[in-house]
């Protein structure tokens, strides 16, 4: 199965385009909300022709499931946000320039956020890098690797947090579309999460 794996040239191919992409995207801070959308418009394209989609759940279901999913994962990188300066770490810079150089700031930047990054990212990392993992291993090690797959197309922000808030956010995602078979869900939970995160309770 691990040798498939290694043979599977789309998913292969994927991964290194969207490090390709993100890698641009943040090389630039000050026209990243052009280059960002753009990737994320060529991997939504790119999972799309790779199959179909889970879509399992009633309209209901699924939306009530993201706004509480989402609103536990904002609180859980709140708190851990809280813990960093109760402790006093040197991180409180970082979550600044973070906010900074990407944080929405334009209203197109805020429809892109909502319309193009939070779907596109759950399509590409969750509907097809994902689920193509799930042919080779088992539903966990699918998971954990997803997520580190994800988070690790962070790393060309230069910031750990982000790195570890991603995968973080990637192992619940990847977990809530494995066990709910629903892409409306994690997409729902995700953009609820980026609406608190960068709109509504920002973390600084």
């Amino acid at each position: 199965m691990i040798k498939n794996l290694a043979l599977d040239f789309r998913l292969i191919f994927g991964v290194i385009l969207a490090h390709l992409l993100l890698y641009f995207s943040f090389y630039d801070k000050a026209i990243f909300w052009y280059i960002f959308t753009g990737s994320i418009l060529v991997l939504i394209t790119y999972s799309m022709l790779q199959g179909d989609v889970d879509d399992d759940l009633s309209f209901l279901y699924y939306l009530f499931l993201g706004i509480i999913s989402g609103l536990l994962l904002y609180a859980v990188i709140w708190l851990g946000n809280f813990l960093i300066h109760v402790a006093a770490l040197p991180f409180d810079k970082e979550i600044k320039n973070l906010y900074k150089w990407f944080a929405p700031s334009l209203f197109w930047h805020y429809l892109a956020l909502v319309l193009v990054a939070a779907p596109g990212e759950e399509l590409f990392w969750r509907g097809f890098v994902q689920k193509r993992l799930l042919r080779y291993v088992k539903p966990a090690f699918a998971i954990i690797t997803g997520a580190l797959l994800y988070a690790s197309v962070n790393i060309y922000t230069g910031s750990i947090l982000l790195v570890l808030a991603s995968f973080l956010s990637g192992i619940v995602w990847g977990t809530l579309y494995y066990r709910k078979k629903s892409m409306p869900l994690v997409i729902v939970s995700h953009i609820i999460f980026d609406l608190l995160i960068f709109i509504i309770l920002p973390l600084t």
